[in-house]
Order: structure tokens, then C-alpha cells, then sequence
């Protein structure tokens, strides 16, 4: 996953277009690069889950 293609799955989880995402292992690294960067930053929740893989979702309140 390039940063284009995070930044939009981003962009869709938190206008609520999209209610959660799935993310594999392999591409955990470049997809926490992005999101990191972002001023809501607070408002997304990453789930583990086996393999590796984890489920993002959007927050209304920013989690402590």
C-alpha cells in the first residue's frame, strides 16, 4: 500500500464512507506512516488481530 492509497482509505474512515479497514501485516509500517501524520491522528482505533493483521476504525472522541 502506498501513502496515496492510505491516506484515502483515511480519508473514507473518517467521513464515514467506509465504517472500518483492514490492514495486513505487510503493509502496517507504510499505513502507520500516514496515519501518524494526520491531525486527527487520536480519532483512529487499531484492533489486532491474528496474523498480524489489524481493523481501524473512526472514533467520534479522540481516545486518550
Amino acid at each position: 500500500m502506498d501513502a496515496q492509497e492510505a491516506k484515502e482509505v483515511l480519508d473514507k474512515l473518517a467521513n464515514r464512507e467506509m465504517d472500518e479497514f483492514r490492514i495486513k501485516k505487510e503493509d502496517f509500517l507504510s499505513f502507520r506512516e500516514v496515519l501518524v501524520k494526520r491531525e486527527d491522528f487520536k480519532h483512529f482505533r487499531g484492533n489486532a488481530q491474528h496474523n498480524g493483521e489489524i481493523i481501524y476504525t473512526y472514533l467520534e472522541e479522540a481516545r486518550s
